[in-house]
């Protein structure tokens, strides 16, 4: 979960097997997959474990040659040579070898073939995220912000990913090389594998006290870096106004308390953390001593041999790798059924109703209602009704203007209209048919909507106009950025029509950017065209300048227009007049303002004061 941009907090999942479970449902068509790489890696576990064994085998039969040799010397017999089988040696290195080699290929075919498995699921995994949120209902994006989305579909999917390429086959290797070693210890001696014993539990003690300690700094670096980077992020957006109201100094001061807090959390998490693998080591060199020195003994002794002390020792030091890596791995594994549990919680909310597939008629110039609002009713929250009642009958060729303060429900009417969201009861037609029995795509097809926030990709400009229509000619871009008067200032550019917008478009002004999404709707060529809030980020020339254009492009078409500013919308047939979410008046402009109501007070209020201005 994101704390912060470019932070990511831990957390734990709500129900870890219930989730592991559908995890591992999800990868069954990989699942003989899977089954090869846990195979070729026990494989591989088996044969690396095997070899210090057989390895120590040489070193004995070395060591009797050895011991033969001084046996011969001291009997009085001449030796031009130690009495070393090393053809017997060459062979066990050799078997050693194969089976080192053996081993390495087991390991790199399995890890092959799971990171192919580990991008296979989460590219399919992601796919579905994907198609799911063209499914989900307007309302899911109303209430879950951007951040939150995207770290699903990025961060969660790496973390995914990340673990199914690592962290089972690691987890498989961890267990069958702990169990593996063990049994080949006692093989070995029995005496000797209780004393390598005793540094489980202080390996655990190890890791179950500094463990949990560097979890909780780390928590606390990746929120300290989260407000580091917002105060970053957010100088940096807003420099021109930093600089303006003269806040350098308290900017950079914010920033150093950030900075200081981010350096403190950090060095203690690396600090801690670090302490874990010189603790490990510690108890591993005393393990290693304490092997040495009575695996010693017992060779001198006799019970033992010198080749199986040897591959007592080696045993001893991979005795310990596998503990550490499981504790390491529990983390990580957490973090990562949490984020397999968020990516599910998106899969598994309910889907728009995509049941409905009347079809539309075709557009034809009678004198029938374009749209019809019939007794509809709609709240967001069933506690408070937002529209009750509402009737509108509109012609085509029609301008419908929706007007009233700030939050008073205006753009739900648009909302309505797309099929955003569905009316709670009546219904809305368009040319006769009832939109809720008509599919959203195929309603969408005669709409087109220039919206307050601009919104363009990063592309040439031909290319952001022609996206209101894909099969636009050359020739309708360029007349519709002509109508939309943009085309003037784009030819002025460097590079005209195929000038990039960069990120968010600031390479151009607010009002240039806003000129093209109305020319984006403009070649759509829309039987219902909707501006909610067009006009507001343009000055009064160029505004006064699509005003003009709007008459001619609006011929024959029907318009829904949100406005703030009044003097916009005095020539629409039909004005509705919203507050508090709730339609008070409706007429054209001359009717409203003979009523005397809310709508004249509006009006009066903007030119008193322009006037006061």
């Amino acid at each position: 979960m994101r704390n912060g941009r470019g932070s990511v907090t831990k957390q734990r999942p709500q129900s870890f097997w219930g989730t592991t479970i559908r995890l591992f449902r999800y990868m069954g068509r990989w699942i003989p997959g899977i089954i090869i790489v846990l195979i070729f890696a026990a494989i591989a576990v088996v044969l690396q474990i095997k070899t210090p064994k057989i390895l120590g085998k040489a070193t004995t039969e070395l060591f009797k040659g050895v011991l033969k040799g001084q046996a011969e010397l001291k009997a009085g017999l001449p030796i031009h040579s130690l009495p070393v089988n090393f053809d017997k040696i060459g062979q066990i290195l050799l078997v050693v070898g194969i089976m080192y080699a053996a081993a390495a290929v087991f390991n790199v075919i399995q890890q092959v073939i799971m990171n192919w498995i580990a991008q296979k699921v989460v590219y399919q995994l992601r796919r579905d995220l994907k198609q799911k949120m063209q499914h989900l209902p307007i309302s899911y994006y109303d209430t879950h912000s951007n951040g939150d989305l995207m770290s699903r579909m990025a961060n969660d999917m790496d973390n995914i990913g990340g673990t199914l390429q690592q962290t089972l086959s690691q987890m498989v290797t961890s267990v069958l090389t702990f169990f593996g070693v063990l049994y080949m210890m006692l093989t070995i001696s029995g005496w000797l594998t209780l004393v390598a014993l005793i540094s489980v539990p202080l390996s655990l003690i190890v890791v179950m006290v500094v463990a949990p300690k560097s979890q909780r700094f780390f928590a606390s670096q990746q929120k300290n870096l989260g407000l580091l980077n917002d105060t970053v992020e957010e100088t940096y957006a807003g420099h021109t106004v930093v600089k303006t109201f003269n806040r350098e100094r308290a900017t950079q001061e914010q920033f150093e308390e950030h900075n200081r807090k981010y350096y403190q959390s950090a060095w203690k998490a690396q600090f801690v953390s670090s302490l874990i693998f010189p603790l490990m080591n510690f108890v591993k060199n005393l393990d290693y001593l304490a092997v040495a020195v009575i695996g010693g003994i017992q060779v001198a002794n006799g019970q033992v041999s010198l080749g199986n002390v040897q591959a007592f020792l080696q045993y001893t030091n991979q005795f310990s790798q596998p503990i550490t890596q499981m504790a390491n791995l529990t983390n990580t594994i957490q973090a990562t059924i949490a984020s397999a549990e968020r990516v599910f919680a998106v899969l598994d909310e309910t889907d728009m109703d995509e049941s409905a597939d009347a079809a539309l008629p075709e557009h034809t110039a009678d004198a029938g209602n374009v749209i019809e609002f019939d007794n509809v009713a709609f709240q967001y929250d069933p506690k408070n009704p937002l529209i009750e009642d509402f009737n509108l009958k509109v012609k085509p060729g029609e301008m419908v203007a929706i007007v009233g303060p700030t939050g008073a429900g205006k753009t739900t009417i648009i909302n309505l209209l797309e099929r955003f969201y569905d009316v709670g009861s009546g219904q809305i037609k368009y040319r006769g048919e009832n939109t809720n029995s008509v599919a959203r795509a195929e309603l969408r097809k005669h709409f087109a909507m220039v919206l307050q926030d601009t919104w363009l990709f990063t592309g040439s400009i031909f290319d952001n106009i022609r996206y209101g229509r894909e099969n636009a000619t050359e020739e309708e871009v360029y007349a519709a950025a002509k109508a939309a008067h943009a085309d003037t200032f784009i030819r002025q550019l460097p590079e005209g029509y195929d000038t990039v917008l960069n990120e968010a478009a600031t390479n151009i002004s607010q009002g240039q950017r806003q000129l093209l999404t109305i020319a984006r709707a403009f070649v759509a060529d829309p039987d219902v065209l909707i501006l909610d809030e067009a006009t507001s980020s343009v000055d009064t020339r160029t505004e006064m300048l699509i005003q003009h254009a709007m008459e001619r492009l609006l011929a024959g078409r029907t318009s829904f227009v949100v406005a703030h500013r009044l003097s916009t919308i005095q020539n629409a047939e039909n004005i509705v007049v919203m507050n508090h979410g709730h339609i008070v008046e409706t007429g054209n402009h001359d009717s409203l303002l003979a009523a005397d109501g809310f709508y004249a007070d509006l009006y009066n209020s903007q030119f008193a004061g322009n006037n006061l201005a």
